[in-house]
């Protein structure tokens, strides 16, 4: 498993645990065995016991988890999703992270299916964004893949996107463009543009993709017709961002852009209902 993603666990069981649980440490005896059935409380799509088995682990190897669906399955109100045995107090002391985790993460999932599905039949991707919970991005993210949607750059060191305020400070988008072209020639340059002219400014550039930041929809479907007729389809990727819901995203893949950020994937997420229960 990913380090930053264990560093991650065990820096939320520090800050849950701290030096013992003292509830369970002076009611629940010592050698005290006992078994769990985690059970969703509501219909969603699961996503995130990799996580909640990582979780137990790190509190104690001993304890078992038998899983009974898989990532992505479209689970039930009133299924078992799972069953945690072990160490009655090893149970207690993950419940609320491993809880936490897979509720956020199955919430993520859940909405990003549902993007996924209003434009089912379009050649188009829903992809997510930066907008994430600090500490919890490669969980997330991870949401969103199960979900059916596609992972943007990670962070800002994996991808060039030239932003609104990049372009001022540095004095134009074709010089925005220029510098970074001279800097990191394997990697792909995104220029983010509000309007039809800074979009003709960025193709002329030689960007390799180009986001269509908070445009109509009429500016966009406009924008894919320019890119058509100038360029072979597809040479360069363009991406519409900014207000998206599921009201107007069919609209939206309708005018033939290649992806489709949403940042409500991550940052506007509804954790989902999920209990974990002593049998």
């Amino acid at each position: 498993m990913n380090w930053l993603l264990k560093e991650t666990i065990h820096l939320a069981i520090q800050e849950d645990i701290g030096h013992g649980d003292i509830t369970s440490f002076l009611i629940v005896p010592e050698a005290k065995n006992a078994a769990a059935d985690i059970i969703a409380k509501e219909e969603f799509i699961l996503a995130g016991m990799p996580f909640v088995k990582e979780v137990f682990s790190i509190i104690d190897q001993q304890v078992n988890i038998k899983i009974f669906f898989d990532e992505g399955a479209n689970v039930k109100k009133g299924d078992i999703i799972a069953k945690a045995s072990g160490s009655a107090r090893a149970l207690l002391l993950g419940e609320r992270i491993s809880l936490n985790i897979l509720q956020r993460i199955s919430g993520i999932a859940t909405i990003t299916k549902r993007f996924v599905e209003k434009v089912k039949g379009l050649p188009v991707k829903i992809a997510d964004t930066r907008k994430t919970i600090p500490g919890m991005r490669i969980m997330e993210k991870y949401g969103v893949t199960i979900g059916g949607g596609a992972n943007h750059r990670f962070g800002l060191y994996d991808g060039i996107l030239i932003k609104d305020n990049h372009i001022k400070i540095a004095g134009g988008i074709k010089k925005s463009v220029g510098l970074a072209k001279k800097g990191h020639h394997l990697l792909k340059i995104e220029v983010e543009v509000k309007n039809l002219n800074e979009f003709k400014e960025a193709l002329d550039a030689g960007a390799h993709v180009i986001m269509l930041d908070n445009m109509s929809v009429a500016n966009m479907r406009e924008a894919v017709e320019i890119r058509n007729l100038k360029l072979a389809k597809n040479s360069i990727l363009l991406e519409a961002s900014g207000s998206m819901n599921l009201e107007n995203i069919r609209d939206i893949a309708k005018t033939g852009v290649d992806i489709i950020s949403v940042g409500a994937l991550t940052h506007s997420a509804r954790a989902v209902d999920i209990s974990m229960k002593i049998v």
